[in-house]
């Protein structure tokens, strides 16, 4: 009898997993990995729905166009330099492929886990990757790169309200009743100087970019990706420049179009 019981107790045990184990043992249970902390999933493709700004993100708009971007004295003189074919001799076509301008482009996302604690978001326009590395893990150490380096992290609100009027995408509240559990924060630094705008607009090694990953699901089972994005350069801006892509998620890849960087396009 007294063998039963010993075997039951045992069986018990394996069957309620490490967690609880460590539970029972009077420790704490490894932090979830970053995988599986996430209150909203961005997987999956998405494809840029340009309702704003048509002007200067579906077409190369004319040199010397500044508005809306809060330039500095020293951005303008850049800006009325630039020249796409000495950028293009030079290798550097890229430019406006960098992290502080690329979601701005008309592209497609496809954004995938490529491990429990970093996100990898890659783009068909300039065929470009981002990485997102979310504590333990940290960017790799090397010389400046398009991207940068992104440090990530998940804001979780909880059942949190709707957000004001005008914060879904393309100005449309969530559905009554909808609520947002948390957003993906990133922050990137070490960007090598690149374009806010396809007409030269420059931002500089110093910049820091702050994002803000949202999801929403509309009645119809749409789903949006808004991404609010923070720049901030002591060099090039007078103050902070803010603009929210939004996106709309795709059912498949059969879409994906992969192109690669372009100076002038």
């Amino acid at each position: 009898m007294r063998t039963l019981s010993f075997i039951a107790i045992v069986t018990l045990w394996l069957a309620a997993g490490p967690s609880a184990r460590v539970h029972a043992q009077g420790g704490q249970a490894p932090p979830p990995t970053a995988r599986a902390a996430a209150p909203i999933d961005l997987t999956g493709q998405w494809v840029s729905v340009i309702t704003e700004d048509w002007r200067w993100r579906m077409v190369t708009p004319a040199k010397g166009d500044y508005q809306s971007v809060p330039i500095t004295a020293e951005a303008k003189r850049a800006a009325d330099a630039w020249d796409p074919a000495r950028d293009t001799a030079a290798g550097e076509q890229c430019r406006s492929y960098g992290a502080a301008g690329l979601m701005r482009l008309p592209t497609r996302v496809r954004i995938s886990w490529l491990d429990d604690h970093t996100l990898t978001v890659e783009t068909d326009a300039g065929m470009q990757t981002r990485l997102f590395y979310f504590a333990p893990k940290t960017p790799p150490q090397g010389r400046p790169t398009w991207q940068g380096d992104s440090v990530a992290t998940w804001e979780i609100t909880g059942p949190a309200g709707p957000p004001p009027s005008g914060g879904g995408p393309l100005g449309i509240d969530p559905a009554p009743g909808q609520r947002r559990s948390g957003s993906l924060k990133v922050v990137t630094t070490r960007m090598r100087p690149g374009y806010l705008r396809k007409n030269g607009i420059p931002y500089s090694a110093d910049a820091v970019l702050t994002e803000y990953w949202d999801v929403y699901t509309r009645p119809n089972g749409d789903r949006w990706l808004v991404v609010t994005t923070a720049v901030e350069d002591p060099r090039y801006l007078q103050q902070t420049y803010l603009t929210s892509p939004n996106f709309k998620q795709e059912a498949d890849g059969s879409r994906w179009d992969p192109t690669p960087c372009s100076a002038t396009w």
